[in-house]
């Protein structure tokens, strides 16, 4: 039986094999890439590497194997159809009849577009009769935290969300919540609605950032159709800021604030702050 990471290589799977190896012995892991180069430090620690694509279904042939524990990490090519390329996964997972497919979806009360592939990819999941868990991922506190460079550049953080407030984590307390459910028993057929212990506001999220940084930093709450103009303004594709825009929408009407407590309890340890997150990009 091995544990199998799809996105090994990408900013969560990163987190989820570390941790995979502090807790079983390498040969037991097998790391799912594209690029085989970008994974050497993984093979250099004895994970087994194998180089599979999502828009190519054959270089899944075989890859997995009957009672396997698999993490399919969702892919981020908005635009190339993500749950015909999560159902690829699905397909070879069924075929090859592994004990378990977990997946890292999005939040059971998110409204925003972002949301439909995954839904789309649970319906997938549902009906291939997979043991299964829904890892229902909040937001990363690292979404924010890895732009800080405009805000301190600006003096401003720039939200379309009001008031409404974020229980954000880091990647590494979503990975470890994945490794609890790939290394532990009687996670079958459930689901996690994942956040962070505490919710926080864009106005207190900014007044962190001046506490620690020194600065005069303000929140500058503005529109949906302001922040879209922004988004592209910057080069990002207008489908992107289209998807951003809705997600700060959503955290105004509140549906980003996940009170579950699931992940602390799977991770076993409280949640990061984001006092915490914030300090580590300061450096």
């Amino acid at each position: 039986m091995s544990i199998v990471v799809t996105g090994a290589t990408g900013h969560l799977g990163r987190h989820v094999v570390t941790q995979l190896l502090e807790k079983v012995p390498a040969e037991q892991i097998t790391a799912v890439v594209r690029d085989e180069a970008k994974a050497a430090d993984l093979a250099a620690r004895g994970v087994t590497v194998a180089v599979a694509d999502y828009n190519s279904p054959e270089t899944f042939d075989g890859l997995f194997a009957a009672g396997d524990k698999v993490l399919l990490i969702s892919g981020n090519e908005f635009d190339k159809g993500r749950p015909q390329q999560h159902k690829v996964v699905i397909d070879a997972a069924a075929a090859a009849g592994v004990a378990l497919l977990a997946y890292t979806s999005a939040p059971g009360g998110l409204t925003a577009s972002l949301v439909d592939d995954h839904r789309a990819t649970e319906e997938l999941l549902l009906a291939s009769g997979l043991p299964h868990t829904l890892l229902r991922n909040g937001w990363y506190h690292e979404n924010y935290t890895e732009n800080l460079a405009p805000v301190l550049e600006h003096g401003a953080v720039v939200a379309a969300a009001g008031d409404g407030r974020v229980s954000s984590a880091s990647r590494a307390d979503y990975a470890a919540a994945a490794v609890a459910v790939l290394t532990g028993e009687g996670h079958e057929n459930r689901t996690y609605e994942l956040g962070g212990d505490t919710a926080w506001s864009f106005a207190e999220y900014a007044a962190e950032i001046a506490r620690q940084s020194g600065r005069e930093i303000a929140y500058n709450p503005v529109s949906g159709e302001t922040l879209q103009s922004i988004l592209t303004g910057t080069g990002m594709p207008e489908v992107l800021a289209a998807l951003f825009a809705g997600v700060d929408a959503s955290i105004a009407g509140g549906e980003l604030v996940v009170d579950t407590g699931d992940l602390s309890r799977l991770a076993g340890r409280p949640t990061t702050p984001i006092s915490e997150a914030v300090a580590d990009a300061l450096k």
